[in-house]
């Protein structure tokens, strides 16, 4: 049953996200828009425009979702409660064409459930990971190694499970890691997971998270020298390559020798809702490499997939296929490439 090695084969939490579109709020940011507030009435009746309720989502089911749709054969690991959201979860799994064989149902526990306060293009998530028994899947570790392996948000009880992971790795070099690190993985710090670290090939977050990750200041605006500073730094825990985006500014990329910066693909209109670009941006590239990209062509292809997904509401309807993102990047302006800073 699970002797064909697979592509794609993400780790991480999944969950259920209602977006709720508020009606009356304001932001309030600090001078260097680096640490920014939303703000309701308190005590109060606050009015929303509407809600969506989007399945079957977090960064590595939306990674999952995006590698299948590109194509390549995609699984997920993770957890769900024995509950209506947790069967309705592996259904959408399934209709994504991502493979459900490796979720455990966890009979005690219920499935994530997340609250998107979603004002303006912009959102605040309020998130709750349940206290799972995090553990990889006997059918998984006994089974074909595969391609790639792409981690990223699960709870803060996980510690115990980065390290089982990492043996996996250690036994299995030809598998390569991608590390997205979620809220409570940037939490347990690079630290306690430096064996995770050190298997990684592809490491990617934004300018924030790059700062969080290091035990720095978090500042918003980045100078050149600086972003190069930071890559470098995030380099040093042991990825081979790095990448920071830096939301519409754009993104860049370290490989050790060269660094680069890559601008975004243009907006063919203002973008409706941003939940997810940074999932899109990051699969996309890992996706570009077992194409058989090179890390610089995968720099190009990974701002495509964002461009589409701010047009919709959720990380997942705007996924591009193969087909679609080739079709874009053939009709790319002239300065829609990377240059080397």
């Amino acid at each position: 049953m699970f002797n064909k090695q697979l592509d794609f084969i993400a780790i991480g939490d999944i969950t259920t996200d209602a977006f709720i579109k508020l009606k009356e709020a304001h932001v309030n940011c600090s001078i260097n828009t680096s640490a920014c507030e939303l703000c309701m009435k308190f005590g109060d009746k606050v009015p929303f425009e509407e809600v969506h309720i989007v399945k079957s989502v977090g960064n590595s089911p939306n990674a999952a979702v995006s590698a299948a749709r590109l194509g390549l054969s995609s699984s997920l690991i993770t957890n769900v409660g024995d509950d209506q959201n947790g069967r309705d979860c592996v259904a959408e799994l399934k209709k994504n064409d991502v493979g459900a064989k490796f979720v455990d149902l966890d009979k005690t526990k219920v499935t994530n459930f997340h609250y998107v306060l979603w004002y303006d293009v912009d959102r605040t998530i309020l998130v709750h990971h349940e206290d799972y028994n995090y553990k990889l899947p006997k059918a998984f570790v006994n089974g074909p190694a595969p391609k790639w392996i792409y981690l990223s948000s699960v709870g803060s009880s996980s510690y115990p499970y980065h390290v089982e992971i990492a043996e996996y790795m250690k036994r299995h070099p030809e598998t390569k890691l991608a590390f997205q690190p979620g809220t409570f993985q940037m939490k347990i710090g690079a630290s306690q997971l430096k064996d995770i670290y050190a298997e990684t090939e592809v490491f990617i977050v934004n300018t924030e998270e790059s700062q969080r990750v290091l035990g720095l200041e978090e500042k918003g605006f980045t100078d050149i020298a600086a972003m190069k500073e930071l890559l470098k730094s995030c380099r040093a825990l042991g990825p081979k390559i790095v990448l920071i985006t830096d939301g519409p500014k754009g993104a860049y990329m370290f490989d050790g020798d060269h660094y680069y910066f890559m601008p975004i693909y243009p907006d063919p209109k203002p973008p409706y809702e941003r939940t997810g670009c940074g999932d899109a941006f990051a699969s996309t590239f890992v996706s570009a490499l077992l194409l058989g990209h090179t890390p610089l062509e995968a720099l190009v292809w990974a701002p495509v997939n964002p461009m589409s997904v701010v047009q919709y509401v959720g990380a997942q309807q705007g996924l591009l296929t193969r087909e679609q993102i080739e079709d874009l990047l053939k009709h790319a302006p002239e300065n829609y490439k990377p240059r080397e800073i």
